[in-house]
């Protein structure tokens, strides 16, 4: 019996850590279209959700576009109105994996991969492919990476009167924190007057 209950302990654990799903639903998203000698364009979304499968590295993110927050409150109130139409287009997405993702792997010292996968904006999806760094924090492992976009391949329309005051070109960077507790086997509870036999 107590065989028994110790391949059902070693099969269960090993499930949950093969299979095990990391969330997050702070993950951060900034971005930057500022042009020279007019003032600076750019925001910050802290309300981004990212789910991350340990096993195979697939990765998905889901961000709010009405979350992002610029210091002028006429700028964010024209990004969601005209720009990027967030009562329309609501939410942004990325789905992708993470090229020879290991968690075991992750340490300290800053580990670069692949990531692949596509995003959609505005209703426009574009497939891209930049570089993720991972590394151990004290709460779980940091994933950070920067690329760029540009707003045509999403549809996003400027409007001519200040089309030289926003870059077409934008800077994305992005950042997350996962946490990894370990499963602890002493919490896991057995009743051994079970009717489970050798």
């Amino acid at each position: 019996m107590k065989t028994t209950i110790l391949l059902i302990i070693l099969f269960y654990t090993t499930t949950l850590f093969s299979q095990k799903i990391l969330t997050v639903k702070d993950a951060e998203v900034q971005f930057e279209a500022s042009v020279p000698v007019f003032e600076p364009v750019a925001a910050k979304n802290t309300a981004v959700q990212v789910a991350l499968n340990t096993k195979r590295g697939y990765i998905s993110f889901v961000i709010p576009m009405n979350q992002f927050i610029f210091e002028r409150s006429l700028m964010q109130e024209h990004f969601n109105a005209y720009y990027l139409e967030t009562d329309r287009y609501p939410r942004a997405t990325f789905k992708g994996i993470i090229e020879k993702f290991n968690l075991e792997d992750i340490n300290n010292t800053p580990k670069k991969l692949l990531i692949k996968g596509k995003i959609k904006i505005h209703g426009e999806s574009k497939a891209i492919t930049t570089i993720v760094r991972l590394q151990t924090t004290n709460e779980g492992f940091m994933m950070s990476s920067d690329f760029v976009l540009n707003t045509d391949d999403f549809n996003i329309e400027i409007p001519f009167l200040i089309r030289n005051k926003i870059s077409k070109t934008v800077i994305v960077k992005v950042y997350s924190v996962f946490p990894t507790e370990a499963i602890n086997i002493g919490s896991i509870t057995i009743n051994t007057k079970s009717k489970i036999r050798d």
